[in-house]
């Protein structure tokens, strides 16, 4: 085994390196596309954002495609950056964990849910904007598909998304930064979001 790694050509253990990240092939293709998706909405702008982000008077007066684009659109670079990892962080992780049906059931699955919660009870908040609710959706999605095929991993990663969760509804605020402001239920509504997709296929007996 240690003779056949050592004649491996630099590619191929590239490609090993990639595929134990999930950036490899048709994976690797659509976390780039995700990636430029949200470099390209960040070159507008705060104007582009400001039409865009979820705001609560717009939204009202008919402009619901607020409710969709508010999850994509960030306040500066700062922020861009801090979901664009968090986003290869997880992507890492889960990208196999399910298939591609189920990750697009968890994003609509979450985005109604990150939606409704902040529409109906978080009626306070005036605007909103950024990944970092659908990001908990995907966290707590990948680790639950993990473990219910009894992957230690999951339950540690469910275990730590609580505990983040809990340290927040504590502190009012974010763990990760204070650099600007975070609403926080949006973590609690896309994490609950992300289970609900999983709890009702597993109900259902239908593959993750």
């Amino acid at each position: 085994m240690m003779i056949t790694n050592a004649r491996e050509s630099p590619a191929k253990r590239a490609h090993k390196l990639l595929s134990s990240l999930n950036c490899d092939g048709r994976y690797g293709l659509t976390l780039l596309a995700g990636l430029g998706f949200l470099g390209l909405l960040a070159t507008g702008g705060p104007p582009w954002a400001a039409r865009l982000q979820y705001e609560r008077a717009s939204i009202g007066a008919g402009e619901w495609w607020r409710l969709l684009t508010a999850h994509w659109v960030h306040l500066g670079t700062r922020h861009l950056l801090l979901d664009a990892a968090g986003l290869v962080l997880l992507w890492a992780l889960y990208a196999r964990e399910l298939r591609a049906r189920t990750w697009l059931l968890v994003l609509a699955g979450a985005t109604g849910v990150i939606d409704a919660g902040l529409w109906w009870g978080q009626p306070q908040l005036q605007w909103y904007l950024g990944l970092s609710g659908l990001l908990h959706a995907f966290w707590s999605a990948g680790a639950a598909g993990a473990a219910l095929r009894r992957n230690a991993l999951g339950y540690l990663m469910l275990g730590i998304l609580a505990t983040k969760l809990a340290v927040e509804q504590y502190r009012g605020g974010s763990v990760v930064t204070e650099a600007f402001p975070v609403v926080s239920a949006s973590h609690w509504y896309g994490a609950v979001g992300g289970l609900v997709v999983i709890a009702a296929l597993a109900l259902r007996r239908k593959p993750l």
